[in-house]
């Protein structure tokens, strides 16, 4: 296990990923408080810093004769489900001249036949057994790897066995014969399209520097137009047998099989292979140190935004694999925590330096690494940033950090390793799966989140205050060569490069005072409010839930799960919203949320939360939607009580402060400048104008000015008006509780909310879809890319049968898309449809298709896509296309069962509809029962082609004479 696989874990582990991202926590409480948890060992020998870091007991690694690399690893969840991997230790970097983007094209074509499986074959038949491509099927080729990813069902030990297959004939039984590597060249050229803009360009001049002129700026995984239009075969045969080989390979076996069976599949379908004669020894790309500064400028007219980097110099990485350098990790994550968590309080200023920075040590490959400062520049500009970056890194290693800093991200690492380890036995087989593929590529030790758990409560409290200011004198760089560089929007005031290196140079200067500490409250709340009582209780035995009715009329519901140890969920919704304020109040309503959160809560600012909470799991939010009030909130088992807190706060009263507010304000004008020449921003302010006859509640991308008009006052009060009562709202909590034990903090805390009288209920303020068939095309970019949109809309009557059906009815399309438009036609590389069946504020469906393609393919496009709805319409699905969604969604609902977050939509939204939460036991007798014929009706009611709206993104002009024109490149140097 690492650092990163408990980061990783814990963000997926909750609702809200900014549950943690925000607040990271430590423990409030030790993890033996948890029901069902189970103490770490005890008594154990003192660790011994040099002694090497071992392989846990939970996984087994095996290496075959002819070098392949094999982890086998049985877990539980998700349950009847197993993550196979297929890691080959080859990417981009090993390819020759002739090879560019031929390590990416190999990976396309493991999906388009092999030994075992003929063309289309492959994906069909998983896809049959309730594998979704894409979704879940999917593979992705990066400099010095490529990695394949298969989830397979353990129903059938058929499909378990047909699964080790599919690995071993992506391992060296690929069919690489001409047609059908002709056939794939359209598709991969389409992806290679769709990654053409302003990052595309601007990276192609942005590589050389950050990598010092290394063979890994050359050799980006998609490749070259030229060598994919017109490589040869052999070319790309040659990679596949040159690189394809057992010794660079593993295979990663995790979920619910038996090791002894899974390892008997690895040795059946590997051990055979073997290594060519003579094998191309495996070289890695080596980075030269950069020695001299230097200042790159590179802008773009579409550019997403402006930012610095400085870049210091990069330095190998090895691995050691002990437990002093894990030690050594656990000091760069304190050092970093402290660093940044200042560098997040400069941008909280009224007149904030950038809008967002960080500063740290970290990989630039897997063998090596720099130290990297980056901000998001503001309306101050570079200079302003690169200043304020700068200061505070020098101010940082010349006076350190102070001992409460210190103890705060203390507490925050310790209680993101207490989630992972809490959490242990109902952690995803796909995140150990991404652990053994680091192992396998980077070393990354794997002792298993009980010893990982058990080196941090020993090693983290010994980590003193001294030693980290030691860490960031010698680790922040203070004069060394670097590389600053500016990105963004081409404008006049732009910098040149002499101004980037005058800046940093004074900077690093400059006479700078120690970190300012603000001290804060211990807690959120001197005393809890006066409770109120539980006046009724009833149960639902069948769904397992507790229905509270409090004495202010509140309700809660409670649906108890062990399906984590350390997560619970909460949401509640009304009707109101958005929509009970007039039009000229648009802004004012739809930013009242962001501004009220963006100034804290009474008392405290944003920052002093971050403090006060440390050590929290737990986060609350509160806003208006368009047409409902929604409360969503989150936290660990043992942090329950400070979610209910912030709850209660958030109904208490608006902390105001014009200085916050102007910031958040700033940054927003800022951001939508940024947005105003993006091709894609363009195009979606076009669609939503033809669809909704730009009414002034259309969504849209405002412009820098109009964020001038959002009056504070206005916002707070009407952010008021919803959030000062809780009339009507009714909680509902699913997650690791005991309902009887937390019974008395919702009374304390959700039964003491104030319930003053309010509306209660959603106004219809007049947004409808235009009618007929409105059609307009979009001239913006300079690449040769175009995008189709067709928005599909109408009244409707709404039921949960109705949803799926029109949900079945998407899904078919989408593999009627990928099959025809992708696989047959090669005109797309991706593309699909969604859409909602809605009764609030009428009863309404929408559906939208997105397809990316090339100008010259649009009306190609769209002529297949109208004939695949129309066969819909006329013969409905083909049984197979049927029977391949109905096993998807089998599937993924089996696994959703057990998950806090499906059960939490779905009593939401059975309270908003007014559906039956039952309903959520019955899915897949619903799935089973549809049809063809439902299908083809569902098809002639939702496509009506004499009613849709059509919108076509085309580039503004020839690609070769804007991009002469759209990049600009100053460099300067420095001693």
């Amino acid at each position: 296990m690492s650092k990163n696989f408990v980061r990783g874990l814990c963000l997926a582990a909750l609702l809200c990923a900014q549950v943690l991202a925000v607040a990271p926590h430590a423990a409030a409480k030790p993890a033996t408080a948890l029901a069902g948890a189970k103490a770490a060992p005890r008594n154990l020998a003192p660790l011994r810093l040099d002694a090497a870091i071992p392989v846990g007991p939970q996984v087994k690694v095996g290496k075959l004769a002819n070098g392949l690399t094999y982890y086998i690893q049985r877990n539980a969840r998700p349950e009847r489900k197993l993550e196979l991997r297929l890691v080959v230790k080859a990417g981009s970097i090993l390819e020759d001249e002739d090879q560019r983007g031929l390590a990416h094209f190999v990976e396309h074509m493991a999906f388009n036949g092999s030994t075992n499986f003929r063309k289309h074959e492959l994906v069909s038949y998983l896809q049959s057994i309730g594998v979704g491509f894409g979704a879940d099927l999917n593979a992705y080729t990066s400099f010095d790897e490529t990695v394949y990813i298969l989830p397979i069902p353990t129903d059938n030990p058929q499909h378990v066995s047909r699964a080790f297959q599919v690995l071993e004939d992506w391992a060296h039984g690929l069919d690489l014969a001409p047609e059908a590597i002709d056939k794939e060249r359209g598709i991969v050229l389409e992806e290679l399209r769709l990654g053409k803009g302003a990052s595309d360009r601007m990276g192609k001049q942005i590589m050389p520097a950050i990598f010092n002129g290394s063979r890994y700026a050359e050799r980006l995984p998609i490749g070259t137009e030229e060598v994919l239009r017109n490589f040869k075969p052999d070319a790309l045969q040659r990679f596949y047998r040159d690189w394809y080989r057992p010794d660079l390979m593993a295979v990663v076996v995790v979920g619910d099989i038996d090791p002894a069976q899974a390892e008997k599949l690895v040795k059946q379908h590997f051990a055979h292979l073997e290594n060519p004669k003579p094998a191309r020894p495996r070289p890695y790309a080596e980075i030269p140190a950069r020695q001299a500064t230097e200042a790159l400028v590179v802008t773009d007219p579409e550019a997403t935004g402006n930012a610095v980097l400085i870049r210091y110099p990069v330095q190998p990485v090895h691995e050691a694999g002990t437990i002093r350098a894990y030690r050594d990790d656990l000091v760069q994550s304190l050092f970093s925590a402290m660093l940044n968590q200042r560098l997040q309080e400069l941008a909280q200023l009224p007149e904030p330096p950038f809008m967002g920075a960080s500063s740290s040590l970290g990989k630039l490959t897997p063998r090596y690494r720099s130290y990297n400062a980056s901000a998001a520049l503001g309306p101050r500009g570079a200079e302003a940033a690169l200043t304020a970056l700068v200061a505070e890194n020098e101010r940082a290693r010349r006076f350190g950090f102070g001992a409460g800093e210190l103890e705060r991200v203390k507490k925050n690492l310790m209680r993101t390793y207490e989630q992972a380890w809490n959490e242990r036995a109902k952690s995803d087989s796909g995140t150990y799966a991404a652990e053994y593929i680091r192992n396998f590529l980077q070393q990354e030790a794997i002792p298993g989140i009980d010893t990982e758990y058990r080196y941090v409560k020993e090693l983290v409290p010994g980590i003193t205050l001294d030693e980290l200011n030691a860490y960031a004198r010698r680790t922040i760089p203070a004069d060394s060569g670097k590389l600053v560089l500016y990105t963004g929007v081409s404008r006049p005031e732009t910098p040149q490069g002499q101004q980037l290196l005058a800046a940093v140079a004074a900077a690093q200067r400059a006479d700078l005072q120690p970190h300012d500490e603000k001290a804060v409250a211990a807690r959120l709340m001197e005393r809890p409010p006066k409770p109120g009582s539980i006046v009724a209780e009833s149960h639902d035995k069948a769904l397992g839930l507790t229905h509270l009715t409090l004495s202010n009329g509140v309700k809660v519901i409670l649906k108890p799960t062990d399906f984590r140890n350390d997560q619970v969920m909460m949401s509640a919704a009304r009707f109101g919203g958005q929509s009970l304020f007039g039009d000229q109040d648009i802004l004012n309503a739809r930013f009242a949320n962001a501004i009220v959160a963006s100034m804290g809560v009474q008392d405290f600012t944003p920052l002093d939360m971050r403090k006060i909470l440390a050590g929290k799991a737990a986060q609350v939010n509160v806003g208006l939607a368009n047409y409902t009030d929604v409360v969503v909130g989150a936290s660990g088992a043992t942090d329950i009580e400070t979610m209910l807190q912030l709850t209660w706060l958030k109904f208490n009263g608006v902390r105001r402060d014009e200085d916050l507010f102007r910031s958040y304000v700033g940054k927003q004008a800022e951001l939508a400048r940024n947005q105003t020449a993006q091709p894609g921003a363009r195009f979606g302010d076009a669609v939503m104008s033809a669809l909704y006859n730009n009414h002034p509640r259309a969504p849209r991308t405002l412009k820098a000015e109009e964020y001038e008009q959002i009056d504070l006052d206005r916002s707070i009060e009407i952010f008021r008006q919803r959030f000062s009562s809780a009339r009507d709202l009714t909680f509902i909590l699913v997650g690791s509780f005991d309902a009887a034990a937390i019974k008395p903090l919702l009374a304390t805390y959700l039964g003491s909310l104030p319930t003053p009288e309010l509306t209660v209920a959603y106004r219809d303020v007049g947004l409808r879809p235009a009618q007929g068939v409105v059609k307009r095309e979009v001239r913006s970019g300079t690449e040769p890319k175009s995008t189709i949109s067709l928005s599909f809309t109408g009244a409707a009557e709404f039921s949960e049968a109705e949803q799926l059906r029109l949900s079945a009815l998407l899904e078919v399309v989408n593999l009627r898309i990928i099959d025809v438009l992708r696989e047959k036609m090669s005109l797309i590389y991706g593309g699909g449809a969604s859409g909602v069946l809605s009764k609030i504020p009428y009863g309404n469906y929408s559906i939208g298709v997105t397809l990316p393609t090339g100008p010259e393919n649009v009306d190609k496009v769209i002529a297949a896509t109208f004939a695949e709805i129309e066969k819909l319409q006329q013969d409905g699905p083909a049984a197979a296309d049927l029977d391949k969604v109905k096993s998807n969604w089998i599937q993924n609902h089996r696994r959703s069962l057990r998950e806090n977050g499906y059960w939490l939509g779905h009593l939401q939204t059975a309270l908003s509809e007014g559906t039956d939460p039952g309903s959520i036991l019955q899915v897949e007798q619903q799935v089973q029962a549809l049809s063809a014929e439902d299908i083809r009706t569902a098809a002639r009611r939702y496509f009506n082609a004499q009613n849709y709206v059509q919108v076509v993104l085309n580039p503004e002009a020839p690609a070769a004479t804007a991009v002469a024109a759209s990049s600009s490149k100053h460099t300067a140097s420095g001693g």
